[in-house]
């Protein structure tokens, strides 16, 4: 069975109460239920994985390695300043997929640039909670 690895980035286990007028009112619980509930569907597993700090990002990345086929990440603002989380991505070998829940490209300017993007197969923006469930979808078909 696939394993698939959902990293989310500092500040989304705020999701629910942080700026609802950009990222909505859904909680990142809601976003674990509903990931759960399509991985079902899909016969994959997957785990989810949130931190706030860079180290514990990349601490997960380097250890989940052997025991994943592929990663939906969700850098947050670590998507526009980490080169350690990139290049640990990097690294592994394995499928993916960006995704943030805002249109980041519809932002401050300073959000336009992802370190992350290109060395993903794919990047999902602005669809919500969505995004993750696309993700899942193609990173199950590989």
């Amino acid at each position: 069975m696939k394993k698939i690895l959902i990293i989310n980035g500092p500040n989304i286990n705020l999701l629910g109460k942080r700026e609802p007028a950009i990222y909505g009112n859904f909680s990142l619980q809601d976003i674990e239920n509903k990931v759960y509930s399509l991985a079902k569907q899909l016969v994959v597993e997957v785990e989810f994985f949130q931190s706030n700090c860079e180290g514990k990002i990349v601490d997960k990345i380097q250890g989940a390695a052997k025991e994943i086929s592929s990663i939906i990440i969700n850098p947050a603002a670590f998507t526009h300043t980490s080169i350690a989380i990139r290049d640990a991505l990097c690294a592994l070998n394995l499928p993916i997929i960006e995704v943030h829940v805002s249109n980041i490209y519809a932002r401050e300017e300073f959000r336009h640039k992802s370190f992350v993007a290109p060395v993903a197969v794919g990047q999902i923006t602005g669809l919500g909670v969505d995004g993750y469930l696309f993700a899942l979808q193609k990173l199950s078909s590989l």
